[in-house]
C-alpha cells in the first residue's frame, strides 16, 4: 500500500484509494478513495506480451482514468489469474479497446507517477530497469509527438525534460509525459528514502543502481 501511494503527491495520499494484488484473483480493494484517486502497483503490463515477475509500476489515476485506464490494468491482472497466456491477454485487452468496452476519458485528467522508483522498460534502451523517474502522465488519446512538436531521444535525458508522448501500446492509451523538476525529484528521493531502502531489502531487483536516477 505504501509503495502504491508513493505514486501520488503526499498531500493527496490520505484520501486516495488503494488496491493490492492477490495473484490468485487479481486486485482487491484495500481502501476506499474519498478524493477520486485510486492507486495500485502494476505487475502485469499487457502491452509487453510477456508475464515477467519483476515489473513494479506504482501509479495512481484520477476518477476519469480510474474508470478507464485503471480498469484495463485491473482486468489484465484478473485475466492472468484466470490462466490467460500473454498473447491471448494482449489480444483480449486490445479488443476491448476496439469494441469500446474501455473508453478514453471524457475529459482531461492525469495519472500520477511520482513514486521514488519503478521497475519497467525505460530509457535509454527501453529494457527493464529499476529507475527513479517521477513524472505525471496527462491523458492524450490519439496525440503524437509530431502534434506537439516533441522530439524525444531516449538516449538523451535532456530531451525528455520537455513534455513528450508515450503511446503505451495503442493510440487510445497515449499520455503526455512531464518529468518533475530536479529539485522536486531530489525532495522525493530524500523524503522516500525509508521506502527505497525497504524495497531494496525486500527484493534485489528493486535496488537502484548507480546512475539509475534518470
Amino acid at each position: 500500500m505504501q509503495f502504491a501511494l508513493s505514486a501520488v503527491p503526499a498531500p493527496l495520499r490520505e484520501k486516495a484509494g488503494v488496491y493490492v494484488l492477490d495473484p490468485k484473483v487479481g486486485y482487491l480493494r484495500k481502501r476506499e478513495a474519498s478524493n477520486g484517486i485510486d492507486c495500485v502497483v502494476e505487475r502485469t503490463v499487457w502491452e509487453f506480451n510477456d508475464f515477467r515477475d519483476d515489473i513494479y509500476i506504482p501509479l495512481c489515476y484520477d476518477a476519469a482514468g480510474a474508470a478507464n485506464y485503471l480498469r484495463a490494468i485491473m482486468d489484465a491482472a484478473a485475466l492472468r489469474a484466470q490462466g490467460f497466456k500473454p498473447a491471448a491477454l494482449k489480444a483480449e485487452i486490445a479488443s476491448r479497446y476496439s469494441n469500446k468496452t474501455y473508453r478514453v476519458p471524457d475529459k482531461a485528467g492525469l495519472s500520477y507517477m511520482v513514486a521514488p522508483i519503478m521497475r519497467t522498460v525505460g530509457p535509454p534502451d527501453m529494457k527493464v530497469h529499476t529507475m527513479a523517474m517521477p513524472h505525471f502522465m496527462f491523458y492524450a488519446p490519439g496525440v503524437s509527438n509530431a502534434d506537439i512538436g516533441a522530439v524525444p531521444d531516449l538516449a538523451d535525458h535532456a530531451s525528455l525534460l520537455n513534455p513528450f508522448i508515450d503511446k503505451q501500446g495503442i493510440a487510445e492509451q497515449s499520455y503526455m509525459i512531464q518529468l518533475v523538476g530536479a529539485a522536486e525529484k531530489a525532495k522525493i528521493m530524500s523524503d522516500e528514502k525509508p521506502l527505497i531502502d525497504a524495497l531494496c531489502a525486500y527484493r534485489d531487483v528493486l535496488c537502484l543502481q548507480s546512475g539509475a536516477h534518470h
